[in-house]
């Protein structure tokens, strides 16, 4: 029997929720079950075809609805958790009890675990560090901006790792991993360590890279590196480097795609006015009140300098130098 997981690819979050729900299905459903993954990054354009669900079950985790007739399992917890109203419309009818969705959630993770724990009466002894860090990274929750950008702890090396390292199969050891060993000693291993090594280099270098490129204005944060071979970057280094700000909007380019990434301060000086998510779904794009993105095509980059701009300029505040 084949169960096939679907997760957000190159997401702390997305890797977490895959261990913690293979964890609970090989306890709780079918311990004989053989597991395989598939990573989903948002792009423009259809996200899934059938010939993904080759399981017999199939699983998405951290990411958006199918109608597909082949997926037996779906958590998520985003606000724009649905591509078109039709996929809102179909999970409403689902019947099933295996397709849960609360977008209230800091973490997909975390919401897992709740569920499998009060529906499923599945233990998740040994994940806490997991879930813990988990609900930690994506829901923004650190102690400091400096916190995630300097990455001291074992969690978030391998948060970086997760992110930044192209290799899905490498990814999928880190899953399969995190379902048997404790979260540090997989961060700490040296296949990882060994990994993180260039990342942080990396990182450093992009630091002063957006260093360099930023600008301030309004309560906005702004930098565009579409011409810097810079595909992600380290969402709080805007903050690190402009405590003083609210929120911040970048253009980045991969071969994939052209990317807006926007996002609010955990500790800005001056409230969140404004949901991110409903403004990044204005452009084709979605997330959570407090951080999102929007996808072009990777030649799109003028559409998305556009979008950008009209974005800076909604969120900018009209009585902040």
């Amino acid at each position: 029997m084949k169960l096939r997981i679907l997760y957000h690819g190159h997401c702390f979050d997305g890797v977490a929720s895959a261990a913690v729900f293979t964890r609970f299905y090989l306890t709780r459903i079918n311990p004989q079950a053989e597991v395989g993954y598939t990573a989903l990054l948002h792009r423009p354009g259809q996200l899934f075809d059938d010939t993904m669900f080759d399981g017999d079950e199939n699983a998405i985790v951290d990411f958006k609805y199918s109608r597909s007739k082949r997926l037996t399992w779906w958590f998520d917890h985003h606000q724009s958790a649905f591509l078109t109203p039709e996929d809102e419309a179909h999970f409403k009818q689902d019947e099933s009890g295996k397709k849960f969705l609360d977008a209230t959630r800091k973490s997909c993770t975390e919401f897992i675990a709740d569920i499998t724990r009060t529906r499923f009466q599945f233990e998740t002894e040994g994940l806490e560090p997991l879930i813990h860090w988990a609900h930690t990274i994506d829901g923004a929750l650190y102690e400091s901006a400096s916190q995630c950008v300097e990455l001291r702890a074992p969690a978030l090396q391998l948060m970086q790792v997760i992110e930044s390292d192209p290799s899905d199969e490498f990814i999928e050891e880190i899953i399969r991993d995190l379902t048997a060993r404790p979260l540090d000693e997989v961060a700490l291993s040296e296949e990882v360590q060994r990994r993180f090594k260039p990342i942080l280099e990396q990182h450093l270098q992009t630091l002063a890279l957006i260093r360099s490129k930023a600008s301030y204005s309004r309560g906005v944060v702004q930098f565009d590196l579409t011409e810097d071979n810079i595909e992600g970057f380290n969402k709080f280094i805007p903050y690190y480097l402009y405590p003083q700000t609210t929120y911040s909007v970048a253009l980045t380019r991969g071969a994939y795609r052209t990317k807006i990434s926007v996002g609010s301060n955990p500790w800005s000086p001056r409230p969140r006015l404004h949901n991110i998510a409903s403004i990044c779904e204005r452009y084709g794009g979605g997330g959570h009140p407090v951080v999102g993105a929007v996808s072009f095509g990777p030649d799109e980059i003028e559409k998305g300098r556009a979008a950008m701009r009209e974005i800076v300029e909604e969120l900018s505040f009209k009585d902040v130098e």
